[in-house]
């Protein structure tokens, strides 16, 4: 078994590995432009919104859908807040609306109630 170039097939493998590894994290780094349609339902006494369909990007974090309802409402962080998804839990701020849209959705929308 001859080598054809200088390096022996381990150092072209690790080579080839890395350049696969470079092109995932460059596939990750890129942001995911896909909107999800989120729906907000107002729950109790909660005031309801004139306007209750948004797209919102599928990469955020649930933290900025939080947010972005607090703007919407005219709440300040000092307010208490509550969400849940489909009347059903409470999302960690971490979770990303992809992931709850894939897991949680009901007809095409993430339902998100609010009190």
């Amino acid at each position: 078994m001859a080598e054809t170039d200088d390096q022996p097939t381990s150092q072209k493998a690790t080579l080839s590995h890395s350049s696969d590894v470079l092109r995932a994290l460059e596939s990750y780094k890129q942001k995911d432009t896909a909107k999800v349609v989120v729906r907000f339902k107002a729950v109790g006494n909660a005031p309801i919104m004139k306007q209750n369909f948004y797209k919102i990007t599928a990469s955020n974090r649930f933290q900025a859908v939080i947010q972005f309802l607090r703007k919407e409402l005219g709440w300040a962080s000092n307010e208490p807040l509550f969400t849940y998804i489909n009347l059903a839990f409470s999302p960690a701020p971490d979770d990303t609306v992809a992931n709850l849209y894939k897991s949680f959705a009901t007809d095409g929308h993430l339902i998100v109630n609010y009190r």
